[in-house]
């Protein structure tokens, strides 16, 4: 049998002839934290030390506040508080931990493993994905992934960065962009089609322009050093950027509908990746979704690169606007380069850890 046609009849629960039916497991969203750090900075301290209006970059890029972890706190501490209250929703332990980042606690080991240690996860897998601001998508993947071939019935997916500390604070290209933060997801075993279940996931790249996003210095290729300087910092070409982010994610978001069966026109909601408005405009527009269907929550938040899309998503779920059965649309695009999409359909039950808001961040 040709594989194009078992997977089809597998994946479909329809039994070809001389075929034993496999049923797939769905993966089902079942809660959903953010955190943010309650230190917040807004665009006239940014502005103040680049020499540019705080209203500059509120026009710019759409934000007008980011967050700002203490010194010394480190990607683990977001993802912890983050992650913590949904432990007490799961229906049994859980045994897999993805943690997405650009900014790990230490290049070795990787920054999963500590967190779920503090978590009391003792013996639970746990890795990194490194996908840039694309991470929290490659993650889902992973999860739904060994969910669905049966390695593991639960995952914790979380997005988080402290970005504060790999960027340039006099660097006018990402000063003004980046803030910190964190959000997690808890995923189960769910019946195939469940609301709350995610569709096909679209991931790509292209290392040929790794140098239009790259912190150049740390690594293997340019080892730490007293020498490196700046290198230590992330640097973007952010023309260039803009170009390949609406390119790619436009592009992406199709593939992942169009894998899921459905059209552009029946998508009830529109989560991108946060790194600018008028990214996110422009994405939307050539999809063809109107304004009041697209989430957005950068004005508060700034780019937190991995921590984006779930900080999003947390986003829409306590607004409450978003109903069981509703058509998501999620895509994102970060340095690699790296880009990812996929498709879910809001969860009929859906527990929300109440997120504070800058005022309500004194804890």
């Amino acid at each position: 049998m040709p594989v194009a046609r078992a997977s089809a009849a597998r994946l479909s629960g329809r039994r070809s002839s001389g075929e034993r039916l496999i049923v797939v497991p769905g993966v089902a969203l079942r809660g959903i934290n953010g955190w943010l750090p309650p230190h917040v900075v807004d665009n006239d301290e940014v502005g103040a030390r680049l020499a540019v209006s705080g209203s500059w970059i509120l026009r710019r890029t759409g934000i007008g506040e980011r967050r700002r972890a203490d010194p010394g706190t480190a990607a683990s501490d977001l993802a912890v508080r983050a992650a913590a209250p949904l432990l007490a929703l799961s229906d049994g332990p859980v045994r897999t931990i993805v943690v997405a980042t650009m900014s790990p606690d230490h290049p070795c080991p990787a920054t999963a493993p500590l967190v779920a240690a503090r978590l009391g996860l003792a013996g639970a897998a746990a890795w990194d994905v490194n996908a840039a601001c694309a991470g929290f998508v490659y993650a889902l993947a992973c999860a739904t992934a060994l969910v669905s071939a049966g390695q593991t019935d639960r995952v914790l997916v979380i997005g988080t960065d402290v970005m504060s500390t790999v960027v340039d604070p006099d660097d006018r290209d990402t000063a003004v962009l980046f803030g910190d933060g964190a959000g997690a997801v808890l995923l189960e075993t769910a019946t195939p089609h469940e609301p709350g279940s995610f569709g096909p996931f679209d991931l790509g790249s292209d290392g040929a322009l790794v140098d239009l996003v790259i912190t150049p210095a740390g690594g293997s290729r340019r080892p730490a050093s007293p020498s490196n300087g700046d290198g230590r910092y992330l640097r973007m070409q952010g023309q260039a950027v803009f170009k390949q982010a609406v390119d790619h994610m436009t592009a992406s978001a199709r593939a992942a509908v169009d894998a899921a069966g459905w059209t552009l026109d029946q998508v009830d909601w529109l989560i991108g990746h946060q790194a600018n408005a008028r990214i996110l405009a422009v994405v939307g527009d050539v999809l063809g979704i109107c304004p009041e269907r697209r989430v957005v929550c950068l004005e508060r938040t700034g780019n937190t690169a991995t921590a984006s899309i779930p900080l999003a998503l947390h986003t829409l779920a306590r607004s409450g606007k978003a109903r069981a059965g509703d058509r998501v649309v999620l895509t994102s695009f970060g340095g690699g380069l790296s880009w990812g999409s996929t498709t879910m359909t809001w969860p009929s039950t859906l527990v929300v850890v109440p997120q504070q808001d800058p005022e309500e961040a004194s804890t």
